[in-house]
């Protein structure tokens, strides 16, 4: 039987991390640098990509890859998947971490349900739905080669319940409609390719609760008084998780949404 320390083990392992340059998209990146692994950062911003990149070799010594890329652009979207295939020569983890939050300032999309647009509508789920099919779709065969593929994708408590609205009272902070919805999305879509992927690749969800960003004190004390742990999330919560499901430690398990929300969902 093998260790725990043998089952976690990603030496070698190659994976791209879409929202790289962000704050999950960091956490998981340096959660597979010390478990060996290889680690391609995939953002729009040009700058940011290849800032967190060099950021990371710095501070972990480990090979990361920087590849700028706009994900609502199906072809430049595919064409990093090859770039990092091509460049790492394989593919054996997939993580999906972009999005379109509540603070981006956008016209008609962090505003009251009435002033929302479908043109925020559409470039959200472009960015936290679609783009998510068309990776897993372009690393299929990728993934498939590794033999020992993972997918994760980063949905939300927002993607399972309904946003309380009673948190906001007084903020500047807005939840959109599309973003509960595009989460939600994910979910099922981390379900159909569960089985689509199947036995090659598993497939599963994290479902992270509120993550702290220094958010307006109300917010956090509504927030807060509301979780059964008392806390918001910080980004090192969902490491246990993306090693537990990127490694062998989670080799039976597929079609799991792992949900990291301190209780929030279990009221």
């Amino acid at each position: 039987m093998k260790s725990i320390t043998e089952l976690a083990d990603l030496t070698g392992r190659c994976a791209l991390i879409s929202g790289g340059a962000g704050h999950i998209g960091l956490a998981a990146a340096e959660t597979l640098i010390e478990l060996g692994g290889r680690v391609a950062i995939v953002d729009r911003d040009p700058t940011a990509c290849r800032r967190r990149a060099q950021m990371l070799e710095g501070e972990t010594g480990g090979a990361v890859m920087a590849v700028p890329c706009d994900l609502s652009n199906e072809l430049a979207t595919r064409n990093a998947v090859r770039e990092v295939v091509r460049a790492l020569g394989g593919l054996d983890i997939l993580i999906h971490c972009a999005a379109w939050v509540g603070s981006r300032q956008v016209d008609g999309w962090a505003v009251p349900f009435e002033q929302q647009t479908v043109s925020a509508w559409d470039a959200a789920l472009r960015v936290n739905l679609t783009s998510a099919f068309v990776l897993a779709q372009e690393a299929r065969a990728a993934l498939e080669r590794s033999g020992r593929g993972s997918v994760m994708l980063f949905s939300s408590i927002y993607g399972i319940v309904g946003p309380d609205f009673r948190l906001y009272t007084d903020t500047t902070m807005a939840n959109p409609g599309a973003y509960g919805a595009s989460k939600g999305g994910l979910i099922q879509l981390m379900r159909y390719l569960a089985t689509e992927l199947a036995p090659a690749t598993r497939v599963n969800a994290i479902t992270p609760g509120g993550l702290w960003r220094d958010q307006p004190k109300n917010f956090v004390e509504r927030y807060e008084e509301r979780t059964p742990l008392g806390r918001m999330a910080y980004e090192e919560d969902v490491k246990g998780a993306v090693a537990f499901l990127a490694s062998d430690l989670s080799a039976y398990v597929t079609g799991h949404n792992l949900i990291i929300d301190g209780g929030w969902t279990v009221w």
